[in-house]
């Protein structure tokens, strides 16, 4: 068994979730995922940039529900397993704490060490890295530039 995750060395790891898209698997920080909820039907905004799926009624909150896939060059999609994956906003914005996220299926958790080695993948926009894991290529969104999205487009 590695160093890094061996019990005594528990604290030199980070939980994390991978968060299946229709493309890519995303890796999270286990903190940034306030909530996982079901897909539901979304208040349409016209006008609105093709990644924006919408608004989602979440604890008496409407919150912009993105497509990552779309706001990286892709198409939104919404898959029978389709789910909300709420985020904690991290933008320092006094009255967003939450913004959402379209996910295609159930997050997983994965105890993330120093031995998680860099993936020599492309990195589309929005992505800050690639790692390698047993189950392929994980990709690091940059959930600032997300955020700093839907604040350009007067979404938030």
């Amino acid at each position: 068994m590695s160093q890094a995750l061996s019990p005594q060395n528990s604290a030199d790891s980070l939980t994390g979730l991978i968060v299946p898209l229709t493309d890519r698997n995303l890796l999270l920080p286990n903190v940034a995922l306030a909530e996982l909820i079901a897909y539901r039907n979304v208040q349409l905004n016209e006008g609105a940039p093709q990644w924006f799926v919408g608004q989602v009624a979440w604890r008496d909150l409407r919150l912009p529900l993105l497509s990552f896939e779309a706001a990286s060059g892709g198409s939104a999609q919404v898959s029978p397993s389709a789910r909300v994956a709420v985020l904690n906003a991290l933008g320092g914005r006094g009255k967003v704490k939450f913004i959402a996220l379209l996910v295609q299926g159930i997050p997983r958790s994965l105890k993330v060490g120093p031995e998680l080695a860099r993936a020599d993948a492309p990195l589309l926009p929005l992505e800050l890295e690639a790692v390698q894991h047993a189950d392929g290529v994980l990709k690091i969104p940059d959930l600032l530039g997300l955020e700093q999205m839907l604040a350009d487009a007067g979404l938030i």
